[in-house]
């Protein structure tokens, strides 16, 4: 299988995860893909581990009552502690960590938490939505680019300002920091750190494989869609 990314100007890095996930949020899908083009997320992934044995998002390993009446714990989130890997060659521009994650996942307590943290945060302090996070400058055909993590795992990040870092090198762990209504992975690409005014940029994975409910097939540069479940294994 050979997908091709239809949008102009794409950059091709690689999967920045290891494992099998599911991408609720993806311009594969939509566009922008967060519905909105604010800090630069118009192409942004949200990348989640869940149990595919159940029906609907079982992002947890406990029961469906206990996530709904009391919440799943972050070590019931499936994906806590997965590592993030490096995409592309790059150098760190931007590495924040020591923000707390919410102990307790739980649908109507995110929900206001996420309408709270949307309506008062601040232009001039955006952790609040970032929670841990890191960006690497990286290069394409002379042009820079920028690739940015959220929602890291508190005490994960594995880099300092200024490293310069290979692609496949463990950059830090999926977590629950900032405006993160479960444990997950933030990602995009985008022209600028400045949140105010930078635009989002498309990318290509260059491998990676699908599940189509018999067998794996691969795919080349290709943008996971939000039915798929998918897979990289280097």
């Amino acid at each position: 299988m050979n997908l091709q990314n239809e949008a102009p100007n794409a950059i091709t890095i690689e999967f920045p995860l290891r494992g099998e996930w599911a991408v609720p949020n993806t311009p594969g899908t939509k566009i922008p893909s967060h519905g909105t083009d604010l800090l630069g997320q118009t192409y942004a992934f949200d990348f989640v581990q869940k149990d595919w044995t159940k029906k609907g998002e079982h992002f947890y390993t406990c029961g469906k009552l206990k996530y709904f009446f009391l919440g799943a714990t972050l070590n019931e989130n499936i994906c806590r502690g997965q590592n993030i890997y490096a995409p592309c060659d790059g150098k760190v521009v931007r590495a924040e960590d020591g923000h707390f994650e919410r102990k307790v996942v739980h649908p109507v307590l995110d929900f206001f938490s996420s309408l709270k943290v949307g309506t008062f945060v601040k232009a001039s302090n955006l952790q609040p939505l970032l929670g841990n996070n890191i960006i690497l400058e990286c290069e394409n055909n002379g042009t820079k680019f920028y690739a940015f993590f959220a929602h890291l795992q508190k005490g994960s990040v594995k880099i300092s300002l200024g490293d310069t870092v290979l692609r496949g090198q463990i950059l830090g762990q999926v977590g629950n920091s900032g405006n993160s209504t479960a444990a997950h992975l933030h990602f995009h690409l985008m022209n600028s750190t400045d949140f105010l005014i930078t635009k989002g940029i498309p990318c290509n994975f260059s491998r990676y494989e699908v599940f189509d409910g018999n067998s794996w097939q691969t795919v080349t540069n290709g943008v996971p869609k939000s039915a798929d479940r998918i897979r990289y294994l280097p």
